[in-house]
Protein backbone atom coordinates (compact mmCIF):
# COMPACT_ATOMS: atom_id res chain seq x y z
CA UNK A 1 0.00 0.00 0.00
CA UNK A 2 3.14 2.55 0.83
CA UNK A 3 4.20 1.59 -2.33
CA UNK A 4 1.19 2.81 -4.37
CA UNK A 5 1.00 5.79 -2.67
CA UNK A 6 5.07 7.10 -3.92
CA UNK A 7 3.94 7.02 -7.63
CA UNK A 8 0.58 9.06 -6.71
CA UNK A 9 2.77 11.31 -4.98
CA UNK A 10 4.76 12.01 -7.46
CA UNK A 11 2.57 12.51 -10.40
CA UNK A 12 0.53 14.66 -8.58
CA UNK A 13 3.00 16.89 -8.15
CA UNK A 14 4.02 17.10 -11.71
CA UNK A 15 0.47 17.31 -12.25
CA UNK A 16 0.42 20.79 -10.12
CA UNK A 17 3.80 21.83 -11.53
CA UNK A 18 2.15 21.49 -15.42
CA UNK A 19 -0.91 23.55 -14.42
CA UNK A 20 1.18 26.16 -12.78
CA UNK A 21 3.74 26.14 -15.65
CA UNK A 22 0.52 26.41 -18.12
CA UNK A 23 -1.41 29.29 -16.41
CA UNK A 24 1.59 31.22 -15.65
CA UNK A 25 1.03 35.02 -16.33
CA UNK A 26 2.72 36.24 -19.93
CA UNK A 27 4.13 39.63 -19.89
CA UNK A 28 3.67 41.68 -23.12
CA UNK A 29 7.12 43.56 -23.64
CA UNK A 30 5.48 46.67 -22.61
CA UNK A 31 4.77 45.29 -19.26
CA UNK A 32 7.80 44.34 -18.74
CA UNK A 33 9.28 47.89 -19.12
CA UNK A 34 6.49 49.29 -16.83
CA UNK A 35 7.74 46.89 -13.94
CA UNK A 36 11.55 47.53 -14.55
CA UNK A 37 10.70 51.29 -14.91
CA UNK A 38 8.42 51.29 -11.34
CA UNK A 39 11.72 49.16 -10.42
CA UNK A 40 13.91 51.56 -10.86
CA UNK A 41 11.58 54.77 -9.46
CA UNK A 42 12.01 52.74 -6.23
CA UNK A 43 15.61 52.40 -5.85
CA UNK A 44 15.82 56.04 -7.32
CA UNK A 45 13.81 56.74 -4.09
CA UNK A 46 15.55 54.80 -1.35
CA UNK A 47 18.95 56.59 -3.36
CA UNK A 48 17.13 59.99 -2.24
CA UNK A 49 16.68 58.97 1.02
CA UNK A 50 19.77 57.61 2.28
CA UNK A 51 21.84 58.88 0.48
CA UNK A 52 25.13 57.48 -2.00
CA UNK A 53 25.69 53.77 -1.11
CA UNK A 54 29.04 53.61 -2.55
CA UNK A 55 31.04 53.26 0.88
CA UNK A 56 29.07 50.42 2.11
CA UNK A 57 29.48 46.84 1.93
Amino acid sequence: MSRKALPETRSGERLIRDIRRATRRQYSAEEKIRIVLDGLRNALSVVERFGSLDGVR
